[in-house]
Parts: C-alpha cells; structure tokens; sequence
C-alpha cells in the first residue's frame, strides 16, 4: 500500500523517466494555482497530491497489458485524474480526455499545451456527443454509476478493449448488481493508494441495452 507523499513518488520513478517526474511536479504546482481559482479537487487532497491523484491515476496502467496500442478514453477527466496523468507516463500511445464542462476544458486544454503532451486529446462535449471511434482502454473516475457508464460508453467498446474503472468502496457492489452477463466480464483490484476502495477490472464489449 502507498502511504505517503515519498512513497507514492518512489512507486512512479520505479519506472517513469526523468522527463515525465518533470511533468507531474509542473502539473501538481499548476493545480496548487488553479484550485484557489476552481474547485478541481478537494483541498484537503492537496496535502497529498502524489498519493490521492498521482499514484492513484498511476496505478491503472499495471491492469493493462504492456503491449497494448491504441487511444486510452479517460470519460469525465475533469481536472485530469487519471487522463492528464496516464498522458503524461504513456507518451508514445494516444489518451482522450473527454470532459463537457467548459472551465475544465480549458484547464485540461491549458495543461495539455503547457506540458507539452501531443499525444493527449481533448474531446469537449458530453460523452453522448463524441464520435464513435474504438478504445483500447476505457477509464473512468468519479463519473458515474457501473451500469450507466458501462451503457454509455459501449459503442467505444471491442472484444480486446480493457476497462479499468476506480470505484471507492462501492466496487465490489457495482460489480455484484450489474446483469449476469456483463457481470461474468469483471472483477476488482484492490486499490494501491486507499485500502477501503477497489478498481474494477474488465475486458470485452458491452451490448447496448435494447
């Protein structure tokens, strides 16, 4: 379990370059400045930035093969946690933040061109209005309940997409209330960064509901 501030730092540099430690200390003092101005996070996770939204994001990444290609969706990314962050330590693969609130958009949107990350795409609308295209990885936190967002988002869906989808301590639940046969397609993970909540875990299609 990562604990503090120093240990959630050492699990990223384990395997994060240099270049992208650079990256997260810009993108922590830029958010230090721009939650006095909007809300983006809570601020008593400020005293943990590393733990409560670094190594939290970070963390997704092991539940995914590494051989895995293709645009990573983060839906509802909000003040970037996980998409800004998996942009940051995946920047040879594709990741798209898709956020409809426009004070967020442009915080991701300034983030983005600041950190010099070409590879991350801002999709500005509601989920329900972005282009069908295929992900490879769908993420999610704090964005909606198991079985909406799974509907949601299905027709970004294939045979070889994975989910990984932080869900607090509601997880193992979600997972339990969901119809049989989208249920045999998930587990969860206990979280690195908080021993009262789980990741859910899937790959596969989701059937649109009729």
């Amino acid at each position: 379990m990562i604990g503090d501030e120093a240990q959630a730092r050492a699990s990223i540099s384990e395997w994060a370059g240099a270049a992208a430690i650079d990256k997260l200390e810009m993108l922590a003092a830029a958010l230090r400045v721009e939650n006095d101005r909007q809300n983006l996070v809570s601020k008593a996770s400020m005293d943990e930035v590393w733990v409560r939204h670094f190594a939290d994001s970070a963390q997704l990444i092991a539940h995914v093969p590494r051989e895995t290609s293709g645009p990573w969706f983060d839906l509802g990314s909000g003040a970037g946690f996980p998409g800004l962050v998996l942009a940051i330590l995946r920047p040879d693969e594709s990741t798209v933040l898709v956020e409809s609130r426009r004070r967020r958009i442009d915080w991701l949107a300034a983030m983005t061109e600041q950190l010099d990350l070409p590879n991350c795409e801002i999709e500005g609308k509601r989920l329900e209005l972005v282009d069908t295209r295929k992900a490879a990885v769908i993420s999610a936190r704090a964005f909606a309940p198991l079985p909406k967002l799974l509907n949601l988002s299905a027709r970004f869906s294939t045979a070889t997409t994975y989910w990984v989808l932080p869900k607090g301590r509601s997880a193992a639940q979600e997972v339990e209330e969901l119809p049989r046969n989208m249920r045999k397609m998930f587990h969860v993970e206990q979280s690195l960064t908080d021993d009262e909540a789980g990741i859910v875990i899937g790959k596969g299609k989701i059937g649109t509901k009729k």
